[in-house]
C-alpha cells in the first residue's frame, strides 16, 4: 500500500496492474479508512458501491470492481451503500498534489464551476478544447465532467434533504439540477430511493418527525449543520492557533479556550453571502482505530442555498480537509531534521485560504490595514452575526483604494485577469505573474502558492529547501513554524510566570 502512497501524480490504472487492485482489496477486506476518498470498490452481485472501510461483510474478490471516482462507480450503474455513505468521505489527497489539466479541472469542478458555467466555461478556464478535457478525465477517471458534476450535485442533494428542511423543488435547483425530473432520476439512480424517502429516513434516525411547511424556513435560518471528513489524524489545536492569530476583524472571530474554540467567518460567494462556523474539536466514530478519520462539525448560513458545495469546499481548502496525512507523514519523518516534529504532532495540516484573491491581498497589506479596507469598502452584511459585520471587499472594489504599488499592481492583475488564484489555476503561471509585480518578494510569492492556491509542495524562491522533503515541503515549512511558534509562546509563558513571582 505504500508504493500507491508515495505516488500521487500517477494514474490509478498505472500503479502496478493486477497486484494493485489485490492491494485495494486486502484495504477493503481490512476495511482500511486511509484509503477513504482515494478509490471506491463496487460489488456485482448486489449492485452498490462502497468506501473501502464499509463495515459490511466483504464480498468476495471475484466480485469486486475497482473505481478511482464515485461518479465512475455510478456511470458503470452501481448506486450508494446506504451504509457507509461513500459520497460523504473526504476528497482524494492527488487533486491538490496534482498540477496537471486533471488535477486542475477537479478543483475547479469541486468549486462548482460546471453547474454555473457549464463543461464549456470547464474548459475555457483550464485552456482545452471541450473535447480534450472530456476525453482526459474520462480516460483516468472513468467519467467526464458531466458525470463528476453529477455526483456532487447528487451529494449536496442529499446533504439538503437530510439537514435541511426546504422543499423538494427548491433543493433540485440549489443543488445545480436543471429540473425536478432530472433530480429526482438521478437521486433515485445513485440511492435507490426517492426525494422524499431520504428524507423520512434522516428524520426516523434523529428520532424526530418531520417538521411542517410552516417551520421550514426557520430550520433553513438556523443554518446548515455539516460533519467535514478527514481522514487520518487531525491536528485541528495547531490549526485553529493559526485562524486565531489571523482572525479579521469584521469579517472572521474565534471564540472559546484552547481545544474548544469555535472559528467563525463570512463568505462572498458566487450567488450570495454565507456565514461559516467550525468547532475546533473533531469527532471520530466509535467504532474507528487507529485515527483512520474523523471529522469537524460545522454550520453553513447560506442567502442562496444554491452556494453550499462551494461554500463547503472553500472550507475544506482552508481546514485542508483533504489532505494525506499518511503520506506526508510517511516522507517527512524520513528527514532527520523533521522527523521530531512529526511524531510530536502527526497529521499536522497546511491551512489554505477560504478566498484566495482576499488572502494575496491580506499577505501584502497585513492584518490591520486589511481590516481598515473591510470598514471602508467591503460589504456589509444584512444583519451583524457577532462580531461579524462585512465581506472582505474584491479586487474591482479595492481598486480605488489608498494602497501602495505592489497591492495597486496586484488588484489590477486580479481585476484585468491576467493573474488567476481560483482553484483551477496554472500555480507556475500564477507564481510567475506574481513575480513580475514591482516590489514582489518571494516569501510573499511562496505565501500565497501556499495559501491561496492550495500547493502542498510550495517553497520561496532562492532558498535552500531539501529536495527530500518534495511533494510536501509547505508540511515541512508549517512543521518548522509551528515548533518556533509554539517554542516562542512557551518562552513567553516561562517570562510571565517569572514577573509573577517575583
Amino acid at each position: 500500500m505504500s508504493d500507491f502512497r508515495r505516488s500521487p501524480h500517477r494514474s490509478w490504472r498505472t500503479l502496478g496492474g493486477v497486484s494493485q487492485e489485490d492491494t485495494r482489496y486486502e484495504a477493503v477486506r481490512s476495511r482500511d479508512g486511509r484509503f477513504d476518498g482515494e478509490f471506491f470498490f463496487a460489488v456485482e452481485t448486489t449492485g452498490i458501491y462502497c468506501r473501502p472501510s464499509c463495515p459490511a461483510v466483504t464480498p468476495k474478490r471475484h466480485n469486486v470492481r475497482f473505481y478511482p471516482t464515485a461518479a465512475a462507480a455510478q456511470s458503470a450503474g452501481f448506486r450508494a451503500c446506504r451504509r457507509c455513505r461513500p459520497d460523504a468521505v473526504p476528497g482524494s489527497a492527488q487533486w491538490n498534489v496534482r498540477a496537471d489539466v486533471v488535477g486542475r479541472a477537479m478543483r475547479l469542478i469541486k468549486d462548482g464551476v460546471v453547474d454555473r458555467e457549464g463543461v464549456g466555461g470547464l474548459a475555457l478556464r483550464l485552456g482545452y478544447s471541450t473535447r480534450q478535457v472530456q476525453r482526459q478525465l474520462t480516460v483516468e477517471l472513468g467519467a467526464g465532467p458531466v458525470a463528476l458534476a453529477r455526483a456532487q450535485r447528487a451529494h449536496t442533494a442529499r446533504v439538503l434533504l437530510q439537514s435541511t428542511e426546504l422543499p423538494v423543488t427548491e433543493i433540485a435547483f440549489a443543488a445545480g439540477f436543471a429540473s425536478v425530473r432530472q433530480f429526482n432520476d438521478t437521486v433515485r439512480a445513485v440511492y435507490a430511493a426517492t426525494p422524499s424517502e431520504l428524507r423520512e429516513a434522516a428524520s426516523r434516525s434523529r428520532h424526530t418527525a418531520p417538521r411542517n411547511t410552516a417551520r421550514r424556513r426557520a430550520a433553513v435560518s438556523a443554518g446548515i449543520p455539516l460533519r467535514l471528513a478527514h481522514r487520518g489524524p487531525y491536528q485541528s489545536t495547531a490549526l485553529f492557533d493559526v485562524l486565531a492569530r489571523e482572525a479579521l476583524e469584521g469579517v472572521e472571530e474565534v471564540e472559546g479556550a484552547r481545544g474548544r474554540r469555535t472559528y467563525r467567518r463570512t463568505l462572498g460567494l458566487p450567488y450570495g453571502t454565507a456565514v461559516v462556523a467550525v468547532d475546533e474539536r473533531t469527532g471520530r466514530p466509535a467504532s474507528s482505530a487507529g485515527h483512520t478519520g474523523g471529522w469537524l462539525d460545522a454550520r453553513l448560513h447560506l442567502t442562496d442555498p444554491r452556494d453550499l458545495t462551494t461554500a463547503v469546499q472553500r472550507l475544506r481548502r482552508l481546514l485542508d480537509l483533504d489532505a494525506d496525512p499518511y503520506a506526508v507523514d510517511e516522507r517527512l519523518a524520513a528527514d532527520a531534521r523533521l522527523a521530531p516534529l512529526v511524531a510530536a504532532r502527526p497529521g499536522l495540516r497546511s491551512p489554505g485560504a477560504a478566498d484566495p484573491e482576499e488572502y494575496a491581498v491580506r499577505a501584502l497589506v497585513g492584518r490591520h490595514r486589511a481590516a481598515d479596507l473591510v470598514r471602508r469598502h467591503g460589504k456589509t452584511l444584512d444583519a451583524p452575526y457577532g462580531s461579524l459585520t462585512h465581506v472582505f471587499p474584491g479586487p474591482d472594489l479595492l481598486l480605488g483604494a489608498d494602497l501602495d504599488g505592489t497591492a495597486a499592481a496586484l488588484l489590477r492583475a486580479l481585476a484585468e485577469g491576467s493573474l488567476r488564484l481560483d482553484p483551477g489555476a496554472d500555480r507556475d503561471e500564477a507564481q510567475a505573474v506574481l513575480l513580475s509585480l514591482p516590489g514582489m518578494d518571494p516569501r510573499t510569492v511562496a505565501a500565497i502558492r501556499t495559501r491561496a492556491l492550495g500547493d502542498p509542495d510550495a517553497a520561496p524562491v532562492g532558498e535552500d529547501v531539501p529536495e527530500a522533503w518534495r511533494p510536501w515541503r509547505s508540511y515541512a515549512l508549517r512543521h518548522l513554524r509551528t515548533a518556533r511558534e509554539e517554542h516562542e509562546e512557551q518562552a513567553e509563558h516561562d517570562v510571565q510566570v517569572e514577573r509573577e513571582a517575583y
